[in-house]
């Protein structure tokens, strides 16, 4: 049986690696040069959570009852929760090899608060609260990691903030702790499987797009000349730190969990149900009052939202919600009329505003956890969706809940170096599905795919 290892960047596009940066990071362009690489589609939706999850179970959001950061509590209006390991409704990887008594270690796959118990190690992801004692499996370790990095570990950092200059210093940081942590850890002993979470690239290129990408509305090179370069520097460097000790004959896999790009601004999901009348408020509100906060007249209220790189919308459904005024046998045509609606909205330009909207009983094998009614995306991902009110407008410049340059995007990266392939061995490959990577790298290891997988097995990563 091979062993495995999978390095996570997390956000990544492909545009970044293989073009703009293309023969500037000396290791990764050596992996490159050595590996199969192209574009990974990833989830619906394209966020890190469910994505991780995804490509280490290979099964869809549906399947696992993963939607996003934050999941609604069903018969609430206002209750909600993060995601945890044991929320997952499929075995991820490090799970399945521990039941067959391989070794695994993993640093940092979300959802990964706490760490679940594993036959190995597993460092908390960036949901870990900082200062968390329990913050790492077995619990015994988390002060043997500390001692040799000599300092606290690191889960994640403010980026949403002016301070940019002090975003950077603490990404730059994060970055160095990360891949010193991952070397420490690869080397205690001959892992099964190592799988390893850089969260950096995400908060970067959040903190940081509008500097370098003249696709941006608001491009500003002046501010910071030359970050991108500077920023992924420090990741190739980690990375050239882990590959000096990286067993030559296993197999390795770099992959982001989905894309980045500018964000165009937000679209107020909350103020347009309000101004369309699916919501109702009993008073008006400060601009960026979370719906929690606001005085909603739910017995008056059809449909209310979550913002973040989609709307969660919710119905309020008579006998399911509180105070329900929506009968089930009306969601279809509620779905219609919202539809409708929406194609009446312009972007701040004048032109059409386009959007999808979808609905997890159709786009999943099956619909476990607490899902949304109906997920819908505005610019093909270019506008978040802001759950605040108070704003009377429909469309925001910035991010809601901060500064924030980028949003998501339906391409990240794969790129699989088989063991000991020389120079000049690697390529391009076609588009790969997230769904897929599971099964793949069962195959690759030598072990058997369950039948229940939805994803297939990628051929061509064979060599």
């Amino acid at each position: 049986m091979r062993r495995l290892a999978v390095l996570g960047l997390d956000s990544v596009p492909p545009s970044l690696l293989f073009d703009r940066l293309s023969g500037k990071l000396p290791h990764l362009s050596s992996l490159l040069r050595r590996g199969r690489y192209g574009a990974l589609r990833t989830c619906d939706p394209p966020i890190t959570v469910p994505a991780w999850a995804v490509l280490f179970t290979g099964a869809d959001p549906g399947e696992l009852g993963l939607y996003g950061f934050r999941h609604r509590r069903a018969g609430s209006y206002a209750d909600y929760y993060t995601p945890t390991p044991a929320s997952l409704r499929r075995p991820p990887l490090w799970e399945m090899l521990s039941r067959r008594g391989l070794r695994v270690a993993v640093v940092g796959m979300p959802p990964g608060y706490p760490p679940p118990a594993v036959n190995g190690v597993y460092v908390g992801d960036f949901f870990t609260p900082e200062g968390a004692m329990d913050s790492v499996h077995p619990p015994s370790a988390r002060a043997r990691y500390e001692s040799a990095l000599g300092e606290p570990l690191r889960f994640d950092l403010p980026f949403r903030k002016e301070d940019r200059e002090g975003v950077f210093r603490g990404l730059l940081a994060l970055e160095r702790q990360r891949w010193a942590l991952a070397r420490e850890i690869y080397q205690e002993e001959r892992w099964d499987l190592f799988a390893v979470h850089d969260i950096a690239p995400d908060r970067f290129h959040h903190a940081f797009w509008k500097f370098f990408d003249p696709h941006h509305p608001r491009y500003d090179p002046r501010a910071f000349p030359g970050v991108l370069e500077q920023f992924y520097a420090a990741v190739d460097e980690g990375v050239g730190r882990l590959l000096e000790v990286l067993d030559p004959e296993s197999e390795l896999l770099l992959a982001s969990d989905h894309g980045s790009k500018a964000m165009a601004g937000c679209f107020c999901t909350n103020e347009w149900l309000r101004d369309r009348g699916y919501l109702t408020l009993r008073e008006d509100v400060p601009a960026g009052t979370p719906l929690e906060s606001s005085p909603v007249d739910w017995t008056r209220t059809r449909v209310w939202g979550a913002g973040g790189y989609y709307a969660r919308l919710f119905f309020n459904v008579v006998g399911r919600e509180p105070q329900g005024v929506v009968p089930p046998s009306q969601i279809p045509s509620l779905v219609s009329e919202l539809a409708q609606d929406l194609t009446q909205v312009r972007s701040p330009n004048g032109s059409p505003l386009p959007f999808r909207l979808v609905d997890p009983h159709t786009a999943y094998r099956s619909v476990q956890g607490d899902a949304p009614d109906l997920m819908a995306y505005f610019g093909d991902l270019d506008y978040r969706s802001a759950g605040t009110l108070g704003h009377h407008r429909w469309f925001l410049e910035e991010n809601d809940t901060g500064p924030d340059d980028a949003v998501h995007d339906w391409n990240g990266f794969y790129l699989h170096v088989p063991p000991s392939a020389p120079e000049g061995s690697g390529g391009p490959g076609p588009q790969e599905s997230i769904l897929d990577v599971a099964p793949t790298l069962l195959d690759l290891m030598g072990l058997p795919i369950p039948p229940t997988m939805q994803g297939r097995k990628i051929e061509g990563w064979r060599r």
